[in-house]
C-alpha cells in the first residue's frame, strides 16, 4: 500500500463526545505512523485549545486551524509551507451587532496569540485551557491586529441559517462561513475562499503525497471541501447528511463508540 495522508477532523470525530483522545483511537494512529503514514489535525479549533491534542498523540506534522485559514507546523517555526488568512480587524468589529440576537451566546475574535471576547459563555470544558483570563474584551481599543476568524456561538443549531444568512447579507463575498463544533454549535467566519482542502492539499504538497493517496475524515459541514477534494473522504455515521452525500464511504460506528479507530483497523487491516 502507497503511504498515505490522513486528515483528521477532531471535534465529532477524532475526539469522543466528552472532547478527548481514547486509548484506543491513540494506539491506531501510532500503528499506522509506525508503519510511515502521515497523519495531521485540521480542525476549525483555533491553535490554542488544539495543541493538547497534538501533543497528546506526540505529532511532528503540520496542521490546520480555523477551518484552513493557518496551515502551520508546531515542530518547526521555520517551516516555509505554511500560511495565515486573516479578516480585517473593522470587519470583526462590526460583527458585535450580532450579539443582538437572543440565539448568540458568545463572539469571540481569534487570532493565531489571543481571543477577543463579548459575552461570558464557555463553550466546551478546554475552550480557554489556560482560564478563561487569557482573553480580551472585543472592542476597536484592543482589538489591534487582523484577526484569523471570528466564532459565533449560539443556543442551538436550529437557528444558524437564519445567523449565517445576516453575516452573508452584511458581508457578501467577502467571508466564508463554516459550521462545526458537535455538541456546541459554531459559526466561524473567515476569510473568503478559506476552507480545509487548501491546507489538506498543502501539506499533502510538503510530503509528496499525491491526491488518490489521501484519506480524509469529517461529520460537519466546514469538512466538505476536505471530504471533496481527499482521495478518499470517509464521514463519520454520526456526521452530517449533507457531508454523507460527497463521501465516498462512512464509519460504521459513531465518533463516541471508537468510530475513527475500528474503521482505520479495518482499511489498514491493523
Amino acid at each position: 500500500m502507497n503511504r498515505k495522508f490522513i486528515a483528521l477532523d477532531l471535534d465529532g470525530t477524532t475526539l469522543n463526545n466528552t472532547q478527548q483522545i481514547t486509548p484506543e483511537t491513540h494506539r491506531v494512529i501510532d500503528q499506522l505512523r509506525d508503519q510511515g503514514h502521515i497523519v495531521s489535525i485540521v480542525t476549525g479549533r483555533p491553535y490554542r485549545n488544539s495543541y493538547y491534542y497534538y501533543n497528546q498523540l506526540k505529532m511532528d506534522t503540520p496542521m490546520v486551524n480555523f477551518n484552513g485559514a493557518w496551515c502551520h507546523h508546531p515542530s518547526d517555526n521555520n517551516w516555509n509551507y505554511g500560511y495565515h488568512k486573516t479578516l480585517s480587524k473593522d470587519l470583526a468589529i462590526s460583527m458585535l451587532s450580532l450579539k443582538n440576537d437572543p440565539d448568540v451566546q458568545l463572539i469571540a475574535a481569534e487570532s493565531r496569540d489571543g481571543i477577543y471576547v463579548e459575552g461570558d459563555f464557555i463553550p466546551y470544558p478546554d475552550f480557554f485551557p489556560e482560564g478563561i483570563e487569557v482573553s480580551k474584551q472585543l472592542s476597536s481599543e484592543t482589538l489591534l491586529v487582523d484577526p484569523t476568524s471570528v466564532e459565533v456561538f449560539t443556543y442551538s443549531q436550529q437557528n444558524q441559517p437564519m445567523i449565517e444568512e445576516r453575516i452573508i447579507q452584511n458581508y457578501g463575498n467577502a467571508v466564508e462561513v463554516r459550521t462545526w463544533g458537535g455538541l456546541t454549535p459554531c459559526l466561524e467566519v473567515v476569510a473568503a475562499g478559506v476552507q480545509k482542502a487548501m491546507g489538506v492539499e498543502r501539506i499533502a504538497s510538503y510530503y509528496n503525497i499525491k491526491q488518490q493517496d489521501i484519506i480524509a475524515f469529517g461529520d460537519e459541514e466546514n469538512d466538505y471541501e476536505m471530504i471533496q477534494y481527499a482521495g478518499h473522504g470517509v464521514v463519520m455515521k454520526n456526521g452530517n447528511d449533507k457531508l454523507k452525500a460527497i463521501a465516498d464511504d462512512l464509519t460504521h460506528k459513531i465518533n463516541d463508540d471508537h468510530g475513527l479507530a475500528d474503521y482505520l483497523k479495518k482499511y489498514f487491516k491493523l
